[in-house]
């Protein structure tokens, strides 16, 4: 199509109900109008376009209608050799800044670029960030004649840690060349590429090396890829730099694995390479690290001995972690004492300094930083309140609605789409459109589109949404209290804590009904379809095939009678089934096998995996929260964290809570302390639940 269209001029207006909303103050018209003609209208168009039809017989439907420029894009698109710049450019100006404008330009560009057709992608070409045409663009250039500048053109494609497009090729040819791309360049990005851990950018960059330095970058893309068999090879590598750091890289990777065969490799090779003290300590660093993690029996000495110029962030981390599962307080708190200043100021490190001094017998100094950290809401800060017998401190804002704002984004931001496609039941295209248009709001703009999207129930777009500063205050929009009655149902049936569920919930998906994970977990409560399918079968409820987790009453039926299992091989501790839920009941298993006589709170802090460590307290914040939304006040912390073997029972309604106040501290601080939002993690309920500290 061109000028043929049936809307010849691609005419965009407002809709005719929007004055009518204003002055009723409505639901937003966008939103709640009925569009169910248009919604038949659109699919009949989308078919016919989709089958090579003429849709004008449902063009009258849909004047008005948000989703008309998908419709026109996808009939343009149909054939794009024949769709000339000048029409393109015609549908670009009727629809600026629309996503099915910005899509099919891309694709008509690439699509131009392919064939070489140089004068028109020029004619149509506008610098939208976009790596690969950016490239094409400087392609085009240098195909009608024209130069390249390195720093204006390709320096800043250069510098970043990520493999170039394929079409930055024939610029990067013209660069080498014209002696602007060398070996000093093509080394210094192979080493941020190395830096990385990314094989691809080495691998793509060695043949652009002179022949006798192409083997040095073979290796070190190698070591990356294949450390173990990279260190069979090594004794035949001379022994210089390059190589020096290949056998270097390869010993640091295995010893992620196995640091015992590492260890090993190093002795082999200590005699062939001449490493310098530096890679000596950064080689010992790895393997002190790694050794960490297992918890082995020389891990804390080995942190400890590390010289200074080897530590990390990492190392100093794991050897606090190492000493408080040993319960040796002296050598944890000279491990606190050597975390770097960033450390220092984290919730956690502050939280497990008071634990320390305090098991230390220095109690005014433990409870003068518990007393601080008492104001913050996050985990540690509620550790904190319990410990000093505190309320919680949640200091929630209110997010107050503008229709007519609403209204002038849904007009001109393209969030109308974003909603039109999601009562089409497209979450994937309704949550492009919303993510797409975000990116071009203000924050106040993206606070009245995540309240609007809220108020639609659309939950999940509120909770990415508001993810920062202020934004933290609006516990309303960030924890939702949806499908409420089939939660406390569910969680009643189950024997579980309905706030503990929320928080499942909320750390799993973030409300996305239709998530899958690359773990390839489905839906609200992140389920694996064999799991699924066992608990359903026990439980004789319909469950058919993966998709069908996608539904929310199937996926919370399930899920909550799954993590009831989870809990019953743990006394009912939701903490310990928590981390089961997220890292599996073998690993949790095995923890315990090992430190399972720790307090709960040290336990948490010696969990090997960041996310099941990182998990845990956010679940369990992530209930306090849920707790106080249900019930104006919350289950103390403490009394979620029983001992491992200790019985523990969900909360009732008699069951005591904590009080929640919103302490008299700035409103940056507030919005600083408050819990950040991703988009997975696991708190849990309480049984004899009183608001006294943790037990020691």
């Amino acid at each position: 199509m061109s000028r043929a269209s049936p809307f010849p001029r691609f005419r965009r207006r407002l809709w005719s109900c929007r004055l009518l909303c204003l002055l009723a103050l409505l639901p937003v018209c966008a939103i709640g109008a009925d569009r169910s003609q248009e919604r038949q209208a659109f699919r009949r168009a989308l078919q016919a376009i989709e089958r090579g039809r003429d849709w004008k017989a449902e063009a009258a439907q849909l004047a008005d209608y948000p989703l008309l420029p998908v419709l026109q894009a996808r009939e343009l698109g149909r054939d794009l050799a024949k769709l000339s710049p000048d029409d393109l450019k015609a549908f670009i100006a009727n629809w600026p800044d629309a996503l099915p404008a910005v899509e099919l330009r891309r694709t008509w560009l690439l699509q131009r670029a392919d064939k070489k057709q140089w004068s028109d992608f020029l004619a149509v070409y506008v610098d939208s960030g976009d790596r690969e045409l950016r490239c094409h663009a400087l392609n085009a250039r240098l195909a009608s004649g024209g130069t390249l500048n390195w720093q204006e053109d390709l320096d800043a494609l250069w510098n970043e840690d990520r493999p170039l497009p394929g079409a930055c090729e024939p610029a990067l040819d013209w660069a080498a060349q014209n002696k602007l791309l060398d070996s000093s360049k093509l080394w210094q990005r192979i080493d941020r590429g190395l830096a990385a851990g990314k094989a691809a950018i080495v691998d793509a960059l060695a043949p652009r090396l002179p022949a006798a330095e192409r083997p040095a970058a073979g290796h070190l893309a190698a070591a990356l890829r294949d450390p173990a068999a990279s260190l069979k090879q090594a004794k035949s590598w001379p022994d210089d730099a390059r190589h020096r750091r290949a056998a270097a890289t390869a010993l640091t990777r295995q010893a992620r694995r196995d640091s015992s065969g590492a260890d090993a490799n190093y002795a082999a090779l200590a005699k062939h390479f001449r490493w310098s003290a530096a890679e000596r300590g950064d080689i010992a660093a790895a393997f002190a690290l790694y050794r960490a993690t297992e918890f082995d029996a020389d891990a804390l000495k080995r942190l400890a001995d590390l010289p200074t110029a080897a530590q990390t962030d990492a190392t100093r981390e794991w050897r606090a972690r190492v000493a408080l599962a040993a319960s040796d307080w002296t050598a944890a708190l000279q491990a606190l004492d050597a975390l770097s200043d960033k450390q220092k100021a984290d919730e956690e490190w502050r939280y497990l300094r008071a634990r320390v001094l305090g098991k230390l017998d220095r109690k005014p100094e433990a409870d003068a930083l518990l007393a601080k950290l008492a104001d913050e809401a996050n985990f540690y800060g509620f550790l904190a309140a319990d410990w000093t017998d505190r309320p919680y401190a949640i200091c929630a804002a209110n997010l107050a609605s503008d229709r007519a704002a609403e209204q002038r984004l849904l007009d001109a931001y393209g969030l109308a789409r974003a909603f039109e496609w999601r009562a089409l039941g497209e979450g994937r295209e309704a949550r492009r459109e919303w993510d797409y248009t975000l990116g071009r709001l203000s924050p106040e703009q993206r606070r009245l589109a995540a309240d609007l999207a809220y108020r639609e129930g659309w939950y999940d777009r509120a909770v990415f949404a508001l993810s920062k500063g202020e934004e933290l205050r609006y516990y309303e929009q960030r924890f939702p209290l949806a499908r409420e009655p089939q939660i406390r149902r569910a969680s009643h049936e189950t024997g579980l804590d309905p706030a503990w569920t929320y928080a499942i919930i909320r750390a799993e998906s973030a409300w996305v009904e239709d998530a899958r994970s690359a773990a390839d977990a489905y839906g609200l409560m992140q389920l694996l379809p064999g799991t699924a399918a066992r608990v359903a079968k026990n439980a004789g409820i319909a469950y058919s095939r993966a998709e069908d987790l996608y539904h929310g009453d199937t996926n919370i039926a399930l899920g909550t009678r799954y993590l009831s299992q989870m809990a019953g091989r743990y006394n009912g501790a939701p903490w310990l089934a928590s981390a089961a839920y997220n890292a599996g009941p073998g690993a949790v298993e095995r923890w315990l096998g090992q430190r399972g006589q720790l307090e709960p709170d040290f336990f948490i802090a010696s969990i090997p995996y960041k996310e099941t460590r990182e998990y845990v307290a956010r679940v369990l914040a992530f209930s306090v929260i849920y707790d106080w939304r249900l019930n104006g006040k919350a289950l103390a912390v403490a009394a979620r964290l029983p001992r491992y073997g200790q019985d523990y029972a969900a909360p009732d309604g008699d069951t005591p809570r904590k009080s929640v106040v919103c302490p008299t501290v700035p409103a940056a601080a507030t919005a600083q302390n408050a819990i950040t939002v991703p988009a997975a993690s696991t708190p849990p309920p309480a049984a004899t639940a009183t608001a006294s500290a943790p037990e020691s």
